[in-house]
């Protein structure tokens, strides 16, 4: 793949180095908005977020990969009132371990200013022994995507630059657990 191409699929800034982590894995079928489902416990803001731009959120689950069509959670960073990102984490809907919420996760940070951006998410599940999933750099259209194995517990840290200042810093739970 080119840079070029590359930056048509939100990764790369051109005349950027594209590093070794803006390699998207093997596309997937394009996933149609149709195909969306939420988790059970999907809050009434995330089944708002995503019926305001269904193609958005069925683009986000694409860079997922094949079987990431689950919403687990979608919130306007950094607020509803003041959008630059809109953070989307999705499970395939599979258990990977012995509890009920040992789901893999897989999250994308969207870029909602139309310009490129210092951004960046870092997924995390909640066994201490695993390592983080990040990507941050300077991207047009969105970060990520980044996956956990058991990551329905974890967390879901946003991080953007907008013209040298911070405004977006934000850590969020991945599901609802107790």
């Amino acid at each position: 793949m080119t840079a070029a191409t590359l930056t048509l699929i939100g990764t790369s800034v051109p005349g950027q180095a594209v590093a070794a982590t803006d390699t998207p894995p093997p596309r997937a079928a394009a996933i149609n908005a149709d195909d969306l489902t939420f988790a059970s416990k999907a809050s009434k803001e995330t089944r708002s977020i995503v019926a305001a731009k269904p193609s958005v959120a069925a683009t986000a689950s694409t860079v997922c990969g094949a079987g990431y069509t689950q919403i687990i959670t979608a919130e306007r960073l950094p607020s509803d009132t003041t959008r630059y990102a809109t953070v989307y984490v999705y499970t395939n809907g599979t258990t990977t371990g012995d509890l009920i919420y040992d789901k893999p996760t897989c999250g994308v940070l969207w870029n909602d200013t139309g310009s490129a951006q210092y951004m960046g998410i870092r997924l995390k599940d909640n066994y201490t022994a695993t390592p983080h999933d990040e990507d941050f750099g300077t991207f047009s259209t969105y970060a990520g995507p980044v996956r956990q194995k058991k990551g329905y517990c974890g967390e879901v840290y946003s991080y953007m630059k907008k013209g040298g200042k911070v405004v977006i810093d934000d850590l969020s739970s991945v599901g609802s657990c107790n």
